[in-house]
């Protein structure tokens, strides 16, 4: 690897306000809106198509590894294309997609259309987050790009809480044409925003590879960092894609007192997410490590998934303050997607950083099928802990094989032979 400029000789904090930041932080809260939307509005929208009992699960089930498998394209896609074409194309062909897909989710009459809906949709919300925070990490001072992408996360969660709000206010078609008006607006938004300087530099040479994944597949060394880098968010979305995603079926089985509903759960996770990305963020600036902030929120979570199994008969209330613990405690994930595209160069960089987010969610896939064959096995309880066991194990071993990248200067190219 070569470096090619210095950095900027300052930083100043209101640099982390600025444009860039702010709409980038908007799109990824557009993107939690529409991804937590469909747990929220599961069960009212598969009874709308007739569907009752076990069939809300394992169709539900269906829907979301639809929308994962979408999201595990759209990263491969919208990568590849941010890395050649440049972070703020995908950012406005990413959100359109996304819109579109998503006044045409509130029209759906059949399940088949609903399921290719939720796949289109996914295609275009896979190049959100990517592209926010790689153009974030390129923008801002290696000194404050920490709280950049902290407020990035921050942000883009609290778009769960809204989905919850308009779920619960409108019915379910509707909650899917509001997503769809507010990427519409956020489109608008990103015009005024400029491209990342050091995208427009790398551009501007001849003879750099750019966007090239088949690169991350040729180089042992490069293989095992892009691989880990995915890993260390697996248990993320355990927490969010088995834990939360099915909470009214857990609180049965945990024989808690009251009813409890999905959209609830899903608002007090990512109510606490929020606090925990904007801990994180803080932490990693604090501890100037990357590798000590996320490790922390890794123990965080084993501590918050035991509480969860152990809570025993509880009020709907405890089970709630227990889902917004597990959200704080999987509150890594901006700083998680911030390592990613901190491990690689500017020819790779976005390529990395969208498809890293989103092959972790497209994990949803093997894990809820892994959840459904150790379920049938061992019961709801213990085959959820088996296969959470399992994620956090690889999480811990991947964390320990990254670099650590807090002090890293992010203007180089990577070298393919």
């Amino acid at each position: 690897m070569e470096y090619l400029v210095q950095e900027k000789d300052h930083a100043s904090i209101r640099d982390i306000f600025s444009l860039p930041v702010i709409v980038a932080a908007l799109g990824y809260f557009v993107d939690i809106y529409d991804l937590v939307l469909f747990s929220i509005v599961r069960v009212p929208s598969l009874k709308a198509f007739g569907l009752e009992g076990k069939a809300l699960i394992d169709y539900g089930v269906f829907l979301l590894n639809m929308q994962m498998i979408g999201m595990l394209v759209g990263g491969i896609l919208w990568g590849w294309l941010g890395d050649k074409k440049g972070r703020l194309k995908i950012m406005f062909g990413s959100i359109l997609i996304y819109s579109l897909a998503n006044f045409a989710n509130g029209l759906v009459s059949s399940l088949p259309a609903y399921a290719a809906m939720r796949f289109i949709a996914g295609v275009g919300l896979a190049g959100e987050l990517g592209a926010g925070i790689t153009l974030v990490a390129e923008v801002l001072h290696t000194r404050i790009r920490g709280y950049g992408t902290m407020l990035v996360a921050s942000i883009g969660v609290s778009g769960a809480i809204l989905a919850n709000l308009v779920a619960s206010t409108y019915d379910w078609r509707n909650a899917f044409f509001i997503g769809g008006a507010l990427g519409m607006l956020l489109l608008l938004a990103r015009i005024r925003v400029a491209e990342s300087g050091m995208f427009q530099t790398m551009e501007a040479k001849s003879g750099v590879s750019r966007g090239n994944m088949l690169a991350l597949f040729t180089d042992r060394e490069r293989f095992f960092r892009y691989l880990n880098s995915i890993l260390i968010g697996v248990p993320i979305w355990f927490v969010v894609g088995v834990l939360i995603t099915f909470s009214p079926e857990f609180a049965t089985a945990l024989r808690i007192s009251g009813p409890v509903t999905a959209g609830n759960a899903v608002m007090f996770c990512y109510l606490g997410l929020v606090f925990g990305d904007l801990s994180s963020g803080l932490l990693s600036q604090f501890l100037k490590s990357r590798k000590k902030a996320v490790l922390t929120f890794m123990l965080l979570t084993i501590g918050a998934v035991a509480l969860f199994f152990l809570q025993g008969p509880a009020t709907p209330q405890f089970f709630y303050g227990v889902c917004a613990a597990l959200g704080f405690s999987v509150g890594y994930w901006a700083i998680f997607v911030t390592v990613a595209a901190e491990q690689f160069g500017t020819n790779l960089r976005a390529t990395v950083a969208t498809t890293v987010p989103n092959f972790v969610r497209g994990m949803v896939v093997p894990i809820t099928m892994l959840f459904q064959f150790t379920k049938g096995r061992f019961g709801l309880e213990n085959g959820a802990i088996i296969v959470g066991g399992i994620c956090m194990v690889l999480a811990l071993f991947s964390l320990a094989a990254l670099a650590e990248t807090f002090h890293k200067d992010l203007d180089y190219f990577e070298e393919f032979l």
